[in-house]
This record gives structure tokens, C-alpha cells and sequence, in this order.
């Protein structure tokens, strides 16, 4: 039998990576249909970059700050890297920096990202302080494809947890977080798969999925 096609990923982090270990972990499983080929990060001395070190995977950092030609240039520069590499899906995995539109454009359907929250809801920066300000029960994490407007491309596949009474944003947040490992790697899996696909309308469908058929309480009190 022969070799069996992998797709390549290139993830660009920020900070110390977990969702990025997360991913790696998977894709040391044999069966895992996807491959990491290149770390990046605007932050040289991010511990993700230790993490792709440690794992055998290339990992380059182009520090943002005071970056010749500003935000387009920079964007231009990691998109480079990026085609050098061969990915074949950009995965944002904590990459605290807004990418430009051109960047958007150029991986156009092949860019993904997660964000701490509900989304349509809490956008963008602090969501988890966003989150427990507006008293929902409820928050978690979402998994879609970029725009160019932030936070607001299809949504892929999210994951529900509960905001509990004495939460802070950091309790709130690694809750989120255990969830976000779960996730982010198994819609890596459908994409590699062919599984998922954006309509006319913009929302998505996973095929061969199983919708969950479930409601909850929060918070949940006892009778009597």
C-alpha cells in the first residue's frame, strides 16, 4: 500500500501554543490525515516555537514590530513563508494579530481559526471577561473560516460549556480551553477528509455528522 497523501498545515501562534500541541499530538497518531509542515510566529520568543522545535517541525518567527512597510508587507512576508512551506491549510491557533485582507484573500477557503466563544457572540479581544459581564450561562468555542471581517466567517463546529457562578475569566477560560483541544484538531481531520462544505449562504455542513440531540439547565437547582 502506498503512502497515504496527508494535507499540510502551516500554524502560526502567538503565545505558548497548546492548541498547537494539541494538533501535533493528533498528528502523531498514524491514522491522523494531516501533517504539520511549518510553525510560525510574529513573537521570536513564543513557546509554540519551542513546542515544533521539540516535535521535528520547522518553526520560523518575523517579528512584527516596526516591520518595514507596515502591515501589508509583513502579511506579504508570512505568506511567503507560508507557500514555501507546501501547506495546504493556514491554521490560526492563537495568532493574536490581525491579518489583512490581502492575506485573507490569498488563502481565501484554505484559512481557519478559533475563538473563545460563542460565536456570533463576543468578538474579538477578552471574551471570556465579555462573557461572564453579560451573565450568560453558556460559552465555549468556535472553529470557522476567516473573512476578512474578524470573527465572522463560516462556522465550522463549536463546543458548549457552562459559565458557572464563581467563574472568573481565567476558570472560564481553561474550561474553554480543554474544549478547544478537542475540537480544533477534529475539524483539521473533516477538512483533510473532504467532509465539510460551505453552502450558497454561507453556513456549513460536515458530512457523515451526528447533530447532538440534547438540552441543559444552567444553572441546575434540587427540588425540595
Amino acid at each position: 500500500m502506498g503512502k497515504v497523501n496527508r494535507l499540510k498545515l502551516a500554524v502560526l501562534v502567538s503565545g505558548s501554543g497548546s492548541n498547537l500541541q494539541a494538533i501535533i499530538d493528533a498528528c502523531n497518531s498514524a491514522d491522523y490525515p494531516a501533517e504539520i509542515v511549518l510553525v510560525f510566529s510574529n513573537q521570536p520568543d513564543a513557546k509554540g516555537l519551542d513546542r515544533a522545535r521539540a516535535a521535528g517541525i520547522e518553526a520560523k518567527s518575523l517579528a512584527h514590530k516596526g516591520y518595514p512597510g507596515g502591515r501589508e508587507a509583513y502579511d506579504h512576508a508570512v505568506s511567503e513563508l507560508i507557500a514555501q512551506s507546501g501547506a495546504d491549510l493556514v491554521v490560526l491557533a492563537g495568532y493574536l494579530r490581525l491579518v489583512s485582507e490581502s492575506f485573507v484573500k490569498r488563502w481565501e477557503g484554505r484559512l481557519i481559526n478559533i475563538h473563545p466563544s460563542l460565536l456570533p457572540s463576543f468578538k474579538g479581544l477578552h471574551a471570556h471577561e465579555q462573557t461572564i459581564a453579560a451573565g450568560v450561562k453558556y460559552s465555549g468555542c468556535t472553529v470557522h473560516f476567516v473573512v476578512p471581517e474578524m470573527d465572522a466567517g463560516p462556522i465550522i463546529a463549536q463546543a458548549v460549556v457552562p459559565v458557572l457562578a464563581d467563574d472568573d475569566a481565567h476558570s472560564l477560560g481553561q474550561r474553554i480551553l480543554r474544549q478547544e483541544h478537542r475540537i480544533y484538531p477534529q475539524v483539521i481531520r473533516w477538512i483533510a477528509e473532504n467532509r465539510v462544505v460551505v453552502g450558497d449562504d454561507g453556513r456549513v455542513t460536515v458530512r457523515d455528522s451526528h447533530s447532538p440531540d440534547f438540552a441543559q439547565i444552567n444553572p441546575v437547582t434540587r427540588q425540595g
